[in-house]
């Protein structure tokens, strides 16, 4: 087998200068180098989508990889071949990056960095792996920009749509079990439907509702932002304020000296600006936005137990068909909540299924055991 000499990312990735070149370390690192495109392509399709500070930080990502990209390109020389595709993760991301982009994009991103292999790659720098675990980092703080404006609304969501989706079938095979007609289990189960949609969504709406206004409570006044140009300053009563938000007392006097010197520079302050009540209420969501998602969401879940008694479907069959259906839908979800939160989809997902049907069996279970009692 041909041996070269090393170039200097070789060295520098520790590759011993007699190490021949086999046709397993060309297969990787040309994948290795697809896989580094196909990711710097998602980056500029993401930044495609925004403008601003987000946008320049992917660039400047698509860009670090272009960098990686590169290594590679020295490694392969001559034997670089023709452009192979990455992997299906890079291909599946490229994909919706172009289509979707958003925080559940990000996610996936956030995912691909941490899965790098270049720790365990010889091949690889000590750097190119540090880069990989930074730009998890990287990915990690724009996905929870996202996460953050959608998480009031998104939290009603799962919630109403697991909520529905196991209450009512709980409340199916519950029903179903005890013996009782195919119209009364289509008619509790249609009821349950919309009791439980609605109760869902007035919860939300008065759970954020509540939540915001003791957030507005808690805000500074602006008439106080007001003052600060009459405020005395030897007695400099501000340094009040920030020890009474959790400063010590020396940490409070110098801030309270700080922004009060600003103030005499001409430099706007603001109050505000130092309690930080804007992400709290940017993170809670708005009152309507819960409550019309949470009682459509519910609603959605709970007709899924449904459909089967829909169609006419009884028995032992209608319990078959409304689990099953139940459960594909229950690892839907939690697949979805574990790729927004940045953990495994599988586990997530399995998780949701066993505790969903594990309360299903449960009411199933007693409503075999009442129906048995009552004939």
């Amino acid at each position: 087998m041909p041996s070269h000499s090393p170039s200097p990312a070789e060295r520098s990735a520790g590759q011993h200068p007699a190490r021949p070149r086999t046709p397993a370390d060309l297969r990787r690192w040309r994948q290795y180098l697809a896989d580094e495109r196909a990711e710097a392509a998602a980056y500029r399709d993401l930044a495609s989508r925004r403008k601003g500070e987000e946008r320049d930080i992917l660039l400047a990502l698509a860009e670090a990889e272009k960098r990686h990209e590169q290594h590679w390109l020295d490694l392969l020389g001559n034997d670089v071949g023709r452009p192979l595709r990455g992997d299906w993760r890079s291909r599946s991301l490229g994909f919706l990056a172009r289509r979707l982009g958003g925080v559940f994009v990000l996610a996936l991103a956030q995912r691909a960095e941490a899965r790098s292999a270049y720790e365990a790659e010889a091949d690889a720098t000590a750097t190119m792996a540090a880069d990989e675990r930074i730009h998890e980092e990287v990915v990690r703080g724009l996905a929870t920009r996202g996460r953050n404006r959608m998480s009031g609304t998104f939290r009603a969501a799962v919630f109403g749509a697991n909520d529905g989706l196991v209450s009512n079938l709980a409340l199916v095979l519950g029903i179903g079990a005890s013996g009782a007609a195919h119209s009364t289990v289509l008619l509790t189960g249609l009821a349950g439907l919309l009791a439980g949609a609605l109760s869902m969504g007035a919860g939300e709406f008065v759970s954020v509702r509540s939540q915001r206004e003791l957030l507005e409570a808690s805000s500074p006044s602006p008439h106080a932002t007001a003052a600060l140009p009459h405020l005395d300053v030897d007695a400099n009563e501000l340094a009040l304020v920030y020890r009474a938000r959790g400063l010590e007392a020396a940490d409070a006097k110098a801030h309270a000296d700080e922004v009060l010197a600003g103030l005499a520079g001409g430099t706007p302050q603001d109050l505000a600006g130092d309690a930080g009540a804007g992400d709290d209420h940017e993170t809670h969501g708005t009152a309507w936005g819960a409550a019309f998602s949470s009682f459509g969401f519910f609603a959605s879940g709970a007709l899924i137990p449904v459909v089967p008694y829909l169609f006419g479907l009884s028995g032992g069959v209608a319990v078959a068909v409304a689990s099953a259906l139940v459960g594909i839908a229950l690892l839907g979800t939690g697949a979805v909540v574990g790729l927004l939160s940045g953990t495994s989809p599988l586990t997530r997902a399995l998780r949701q299924l066993a505790i969903g049907l594990g309360a299903a069996l449960v009411t199933y279970l007693l409503g075999l055991a009442f129906g048995a009692t009552v004939s």
